[in-house]
């Protein structure tokens, strides 16, 4: 089944990291926790721990992304994990990696596998597309 929704970000919160002994490379490495909200066949919220190793300045970076979902896909209400990838050189996206996390399923949406992406549309609406199976 593929069901798509749109989705707001929200309280994007820097999560300060200590590394005794931290490896530095060109790009800052930082962590984040954020909280989304969807609308449409995607209805719902979810909360992330969001990492990235990232140049504002250039636009420059990859981001690695997990999220605890908690709603409901095409009216079947549940949990589960998800986790998204994808990198940038400034005016791009590639690299892109997508997957529902094995396992992670309650209530009618246990069992969920599959995958999906995230789109960014030229208004700055985002949108968010999954490609899964219950079983």
């Amino acid at each position: 089944m593929i069901t798509e929704g749109t989705f707001t970000v929200s309280g994007f919160t820097g999560v300060p990291v200590e590394v005794a002994e931290p490896v530095q490379t060109a790009l800052g490495v930082g962590v984040a926790t954020m909280e989304k909200r969807y609308a449409g066949a995607v209805e719902g919220r979810s909360t992330t721990l969001f990492t990235s190793a990232f140049d504002p300045a250039r636009g420059v970076g990859t981001y690695v992304a997990l999220e605890s979902f908690e709603g409901s896909l095409d009216g079947r209400s549940g949990t589960f994990n998800f986790v998204h990838v994808a990198s940038t050189s400034g005016s791009d996206r590639f690299g892109e990696f997508f997957t529902v996390v094995a396992g992670s399923g309650t209530g009618e949406l246990s069992g969920i596998a599959g995958g999906g992406a995230l789109q960014v549309d030229p208004d700055g609406t985002h949108r968010m597309r999954f490609d899964y199976t219950l079983g």
